[in-house]
């Protein structure tokens, strides 16, 4: 396979290479990883944790040279690349600590017998994660999937291959040779890798076209799919909220990362009472917001299509919303308002600095129209009423709510997305369970 040109975001030029994967390659890889499956199973789990200990202190040492890599990769500015670096090595440290006491239970049967209920890895898991926050996110998978005992053929994403590299050959130090493969390549290795037939787990983090193609495939393997895919994440503004705070919360969500995060805000909506002064707050912070490049003149494409669509179809360009001149992969934070539930920007995932606002009349409206939506990964309410924060995380159909604050969270937490968002855990000791699989064992003495 051909090699991967890196393109670095800040001046649009060619940044390097990493070689692709070709077919035979990808096949010796699967099938060494299928070769030391059984013995890295066995070894002690103790041992496991210890090698993901290993794992992290590497991380720490080396995490300025991830950070820069990251930047060159993705244009992400080095401290926050730096931040996903150590949120990464955090992530290792708590599977190495779950992971040995991660077990199965004893189950009432007959006397004379015994019955246990016992958790196994699966085995290969292959692992497709995201440019967006390279480290962090490929951390979680690879630390779950390798403290119970699968191997692990991972694949960073095109966008980000010398992130991916590092972090793979650090990781894999303080394993067995082949326990933890890196290979490269496009959508198409990717492909490749989930139509196999001796994988056993494909998991995904990344678009919903992806994630809904690696489902097919593996309903015809047998393979488990673990999908985290788009979002379409929603805010909602309530009337009686403090008007700077809301913005800065919005501008927060909306802009943080140039809206690469993948619960970034996509979509407003604020009540009409405070929509005058909300919008004005949020123009002002948008103007005042440091904005950081997308990964390539490509996303920036798509993020721009959204916002031309919206403008042809009635909203109203507050601020930004042009294409800076001269290389690199800028774009500027945007407001628009005037949007409505039928725009592709309302409808469909931005990833990018862009803020649409649709005013609406009640609370109840906004709930309405932010759960009528094909996605359900993340939403996020501001307001003073309990009883509208009651309301709005019960009816809301997504994984995670949160109230009166856009990011934060307790450590551990794991929530299923919905709909087009993906299937399964991805944080937290219950993507330990979605990297084992249950065996029901019946012990009876003989005759």
């Amino acid at each position: 396979m051909s090699a991967l040109e890196i393109l670095d975001p800040e001046p649009g030029a060619a940044a390097g290479t990493v070689p692709g994967t070709d077919p035979a390659d990808l096949d010796r890889c699967v099938r060494a990883a299928n070769g030391v499956q059984t013995r890295w199973a066995r070894t002690p789990a103790a041992e496991r944790a210890a090698a993901l200990r290993a794992g992290a202190a590497l991380l720490r040492d080396h995490a300025d040279e991830l950070a820069e890599l990251n930047e060159a990769d993705t244009g992400r500015p080095q401290p926050e690349a730096r931040e996903g670096v150590l949120a990464g090595a955090a992530t290792l440290e708590q599977y190495a600590e779950l992971g040995p006491v991660h077990r199965g239970k004893s189950l009432m049967g007959d006397f004379e017998a015994t019955d246990l209920m016992v958790w196994e890895p699966r085995g290969v898991v292959v692992a497709l994660t995201p440019w967006n926050d390279p480290v962090a996110v490929s951390c979680g998978l690879l630390g779950a999937a390798l403290a119970v005992g699968n191997t692990v053929i991972y694949k960073p994403s095109e966008r980000a291959p010398r992130t991916g590299q590092r972090l793979g050959e650090l990781l894999a130090q303080p394993l067995p040779a082949d326990v933890l493969q890196t290979v490269h390549g496009d959508g198409q290795v990717g492909a490749l890798l989930a139509a196999r037939t001796d994988v056993d787990v494909v998991a995904h983090v990344g678009s919903t076209a992806t994630g809904r193609s690696i489902a097919k495939s593996v309903a015809a393997t047998g393979a488990k799919a673990l999908l985290e895919n788009g979002g379409n994440d929603a805010l909602i503004v309530d009337s009686g909220v403090s008007i700077g705070w809301a913005a800065e919360q919005a501008a927060l969500g909306a802009f943080a990362n140039a809206g690469q995060i993948c619960v970034s805000v996509e979509r407003i909506f604020v009540h009409r009472d405070v929509a005058a002064d909300f919008l004005d707050a949020l123009v002002a912070a948008a103007e005042a917001w440091d904005g950081a490049p997308l990964v390539d003149r490509r996303h920036r494409d798509h993020v721009h299509s959204h916002v031309r669509d919206a403008i042809e179809h009635g909203a109203e360009l507050l601020t930004g919303g042009v294409v800076p001149p001269g290389d690199g992969a800028h774009y500027p934070p945007t407001v628009l308002t005037g949007c409505d539930p039928s725009m592709l920007i309302m409808r469909a995932e931005t990833f990018g600095p862009v803020a649409p606002v649709r005013v609406v009349d009640s609370f109840e409206q906004a709930v309405a129209e932010a759960a009528a939506d094909e996605y359900g990964l993340a939403a996020t309410v501001l307001t003073p009423s309990m009883a509208h924060a009651q309301h709005a995380w019960r009816d809301l159909p997504v994984g995670t709510v949160k109230i009166n604050a856009v990011f934060g969270g307790a450590p551990g937490g794991a929530a299923h997305p919905r709909r087009a968002s993906g299937a399964g855990f991805g944080y937290g000791p219950e993507l330990l369970d979605e990297m084992s699989q249950t065996k029901v064992v019946h012990l009876r003495p003989a005759p």
